[in-house]
């Protein structure tokens, strides 16, 4: 399958997943991506339009971020630490988005991980 394809299927995916999942300040909407390198969780109230939280890879506190990629193994420890991130915000309950990812591999781990950390999704 071409690449262009893929793309294509996954952008309708997202979109189409995201007339349906909204988050509120209550219950934010957990949203997952995963590019080549890294992955990025944001906890997002929709109502207000902001970000409440969020982690990465990337991120400065997370520690032996350069040892970190966008594999299993990185997805479990960065599940783990957004649900401590949240925690520290006050959120227990997340509507999870996937942002048009199959649920299978890399983000059924990371939420698996997130739900061992206290998140309910």
């Amino acid at each position: 399958m071409r690449t262009q394809v893929k793309h294509q299927r996954e952008r309708r995916r997202r979109w189409s997943m995201r007339k349906k999942v909204v988050g509120t300040a209550v219950r934010p909407r957990m949203s997952v991506r995963f590019t080549g390198r890294n992955i990025y969780v944001q906890f997002i109230d929709d109502e207000a339009g902001r970000t409440l939280a969020s982690t990465s890879t990337r991120h400065k506190a997370q520690t032996d971020r350069d040892k970190l990629a966008a594999n299993k193994e990185s997805a479990g420890v960065i599940g783990k630490s957004a649900a401590a991130v949240a925690k520290e915000q006050g959120i227990e309950a997340v509507i999870f988005d996937r942002s048009g990812a199959r649920y299978h591999g890399k983000v059924a781990e990371l939420a698996d991980a997130a739900r061992a950390g206290g998140l309910k999704f």
